[in-house]
């Protein structure tokens, strides 16, 4: 078992910047984390992911070259580093463990409770 807990999230006005961290739990090795969120009245849909083999990144292409993700292997933590945010950023970001067909949510294996990012105009 794999517990996720998200933190970081929070209020900023457009442009601004937030860090969302996930500590992971329990069995923490895992082939591939990733960052998803889902606004009010539409599905949950990949943000960023991490693959640990070759350490590879794919990023949905509405955080691309604005959002980074990295991981903190001794911490078991990783981060999402979120800058110029717009307000359609605006959402609940879940972390993810186990992510099989980024970026869509079908398939992952663990789930974090969420955390919630408002960016105002």
């Amino acid at each position: 078992q794999v517990q996720l807990v998200e933190s970081g999230g929070g209020s900023v006005q457009a442009g601004g910047s937030l860090r969302l961290s996930c500590a992971a739990s329990g069995y923490t090795y895992r082939r591939s984390m990733g960052w998803f969120r889902q606004a009010p009245g539409k599905d949950r849909e990949g943000v960023a992911v991490f693959y640990t083999s070759g350490g590879t990144t794919f990023y949905a292409d509405s955080v691309k070259g604005r959002f980074t993700i990295s991981q903190d292997n001794a911490k078991s933590t990783m981060y999402l580093q979120m800058n110029s945010l717009k307000p359609e950023d605006t959402a609940i970001y879940y972390c993810a463990a186990d992510v099989l067909w980024f970026p869509s949510a079908r398939g992952v294996r663990y789930w974090g409770q969420g955390t919630q990012v408002t960016v105002s105009s």
